[in-house]
């Protein structure tokens, strides 16, 4: 049993006492991050220099504060509200102040993305792995402490704990680390329980010889870090629509975060139930009529009658909805004679004797059942809970029982008509390593009772991101996948950018993507789906995502395979450079086409001779609104699909600050902005609630003024004041 304290304090005097005082402490990445265990571990380090500490983790999560006033005007009442007592985690604020004292290290494999380009220490101290290796380099590394937030649930008469939001690379590290034990270097697993924590089974659930400490007082109870929904664009929702179309109905989808996971699964859901609006949707803006035989061959259509199974490192707030619309529900069994003979047609959900007698024929279970034979068919839910095994006999209800065996006349008719189960149990709509999502996903999750919680399983890394060590298995249950990922740039010889620049600052890190990208090639009938927006605006100026080469890559070209914009869908897989750099113009926009094209043929990898065809020279952002203003007048495609945090005048702020920040950003925008502030004239009564807002109704002093007549101004322009 793990030794239960009432104060981190504690804990922390343990640890010390037990490894000394040179701590190497994994942390997870993301959610799952014991916030008062950690700083507790941080400052006593900062008060004792003798001791060593060093922080390994990923996703370092921050409250957002804003970068300048009017930002955090916007921001604090907003994270107030969503973000309630969650604890700053006091490492990053001496990271990003560089005040990090000599004797402490905090090294990270992956960012928020973007967060940490600025940061000197952060940049120096990242390493680049694949998440499928950092257990490994974790132990390398020397980790001898791992800290986690824990669940708790009371199962069959005791306290089980979970790991909740983030398994993935504690079940990994686990073994190794025992491993090194046998060699004389000890650990120590702790945890710290949030009652807040959604309490997820299968392998989250901790053996209790696994965990040494657990620090449980109710009063450290913490709000759980939930980023909001961001608003989902046009160009994301064009993406979204795109991929959409080659999902294939039965198949396995993995989705990232963020508003491009969003727009993917809304798209989805308009799929499958309303389907004709779909399609016309598809039609109108030319997307079947494109691309008729990749859809036909890679996806479709048509709703979803089999449903989808999801395999991803992230369990994203769009998996849920797609759960909840019945999209996510081809289920899966971790068992590969199960999974064959469903697969192959052989048995269904549905339990009756001839699922007994398939079973035997292949070998899962034996004629004469042993206690193990038992067990496993009581897990899948073919024999009913209420009958126990008990030295080579089967008990029934009212006391009848018989030989445990299938050849048996009176144990089959007994088990016919008391013994089987319904339908099949613990079959997976969604193998993840992490979740991260709003507070609304959170509460669903923890709202869910346990038989359907089950239908979630929460695992190892190792498990969901690659193939080795259970390739027969992943390979039935991942059929058909889409491996869906963001890249920020792409060369039109097929190389992705997606997490950093040029001169070596990262943006956020390798990650799983690399992972996927290679699974995709490994398993049949599997793809890689990078989404790629085909441009990014810097200040006031717009940039192609496109480029013609770059000095970073994340994927390199030999593993290229399908690329979409917003304006179309490029497979390029297998092909030669000129047809991959032909298809990839097809989907740039059009203002850099010309350019890219040029300096292709200057390169020899296309013919002198080459003409981007006239159906796809007209790649403009304004055309794209103009096509999908129509659907958006009809309630499709809204900026929130899966709701928002934020209140409506919040909405609308965000929309007016974002503006109002790109336009500031140029000295054309600047002086623009300060003209048509002066020439805001009188404040509407309309105004008022977004000035109130902001803290500006009425303004202190004449900077304030001014301010309020910019916002004022950028509500005239984007036509939040229409009765103005």
């Amino acid at each position: 049993m793990p030794i239960h304290y009432s104060n981190v304090e504690q804990c922390v005097d343990d640890v010390l006492a037990k490894l000394g005082n040179t701590l190497v402490i994994a942390i997870p990445l993301g959610l799952g991050k014991p916030n008062h265990l950690v700083n507790a571990f941080y400052r006593r380090a900062c008060q004792n220099p003798s001791v060593q500490l060093t922080l390994l983790t990923a996703l370092t999560l921050e409250k957002p504060t804003g970068a300048s006033d009017l930002e955090r005007r916007f921001l604090q009442p907003f994270v107030a509200r969503v973000f309630g007592n969650y604890p700053e985690l006091e490492y990053a604020a001496a990271v990003r102040k560089g005040q990090l004292p000599d004797n402490i290290t905090v090294e990270e494999f992956f960012f928020k993305p973007g967060s940490w380009v600025n940061s000197g220490y952060a940049q120096r101290h990242y390493s680049s792995i694949n998440y499928t290796h950092v257990a490994r380099e974790l132990i390398a590394r020397g980790v001898n402490v791992v800290a986690q937030m824990l669940s708790k649930r009371h199962l069959q008469g005791e306290i089980r704990y979970s790991l909740g939001c983030n398994p993935d690379l504690t079940l990994d590290l686990i073994p190794l680390l025992k491993a090194q034990q046998a060699y004389g270097k000890d650990y120590m697993i702790v945890g710290q329980v949030n009652a807040n924590l959604p309490f997820m089974y299968h392998d989250a659930v901790l053996r209790r010889e696994d965990l040494h400490g657990v620090v449980d007082n109710p009063a450290d109870d913490f709000t759980l870090f939930g980023p909001p929904n961001m608003p989902v664009a046009t160009q994301d929702y064009l993406l979204g629509l795109y991929a959409s179309t080659l999902i294939k109905d039965g198949g396995t989808v993995q989705i990232g975060i963020g508003s491009l996971g969003d727009a993917v699964a809304y798209c989805c859901r308009l799929r499958h139930h309303d389907n004709a609006r779909y399609r016309t949707v598809l039609s109108h803006l030319g997307m079947t009529e494109r691309y008729p035989d990749l859809i036909a061959k890679l996806g479709g259509v048509a709703p979803f009658s089999q449903g989808l199974y999801g395999s991803s490192e992230m369990f994203v707030n769009g998996f849920w909805h797609l759960y909840q619309d019945g999209i996510l529900k081809r289920r899966v069994y971790d068992d590969i004679a199960l999974q064959r003979l469903l697969d192959q047609g052989e048995i269904t959900e549905q339990v009756t004797l001839a699922t007994l007698d398939r079973l035997l024929r292949d070998g899962a279970i034996q004629e004469r059942l042993s206690e193990r034979d038992f067990s496993y068919l009581q897990r899948f839910g073919v024999f009913r809970e209420s009958l126990v095994y008990q030295e080579g006999y089967i008990l029934f209800p009212g006391n009848a029982r018989c030989v445990a065996n299938l050849n048996d006349p009176s144990m089959r008719r007994l088990i016919e008509e008391q013994g089987l189960g319904d339908r099949l149990k613990n079959g997976i709509v969604l193998h993840a390593g992490f979740f991260l999502g709003p507070q609304s996903l959170y509460r669903s999750l923890a709202d869910l009772g346990e038989a359907e919680c089950k239908a979630f399983c929460m695992t190892a890394i190792s498990r969901v991101n690659q193939l080795y060590g259970h390739e027969q298995l992943a390979t039935r249950q991942r059929r058909d996948a889409r491996f869906l990922n963001t890249t920020m740039m792409m060369t039109l010889l097929g190389a992705a950018v997606s997490d950093g620049l040029d001169n070596g600052q990262v943006v956020s890190g390798v990650g799983g993507q690399y992972n996927f990208v290679a699974m995709a090639h490994a398993l049949p009938g599997a793809r890689s789906i990078l989404m790629l927006r085909s441009t990014r605006i810097k200040g006031d100026v717009t940039h192609s995502n496109l480029l013609w080469n770059y000095g970073h890559v994340t994927i390199p070209r030999h593993l290229r395979d399908i690329v979409i914009t917003e304006y179309g869908i490029a497979d390029v897989r297998g092909k030669p450079d000129a047809e991959v750099i032909a298809a990839l113009l097809n989907i740039a926009d059009s203002q850099y086409q010309d350019e890219l094209l040029t300096t292709a043929k200057r390169a020899g990898k296309i013919s002198q001779d080459y003409v981007i065809p006239d159906q796809f020279r007209h790649n403009t952002a304004e055309r794209l609104e103009e096509e999908l203003a129509a659907f958006k007048s009809e309630a499709l495609f809204p900026s929130f699909p899966f709701g928002s945090d934020f209140t409506p005048e919040e909405v609308v702020l965000a929309e007016v600050l974002t503006s109002l920040k790109s336009r500031l950003g140029s000295f054309g925008g600047l002086l623009k902005g300060v003209l048509q502030a002066v020439d805001a004239g009188p404040i509407p009564e309309a105004a008022k609630p977004y000035l109130e807002r902001m803290q500006l109704d009425p303004p202190s002093g004449w900077r304030d003024e001014f301010i309020q007549r910019m916002i004022l101004a950028e509500l005239r322009a984007g036509g939040h004041l229409a009765n103005d």
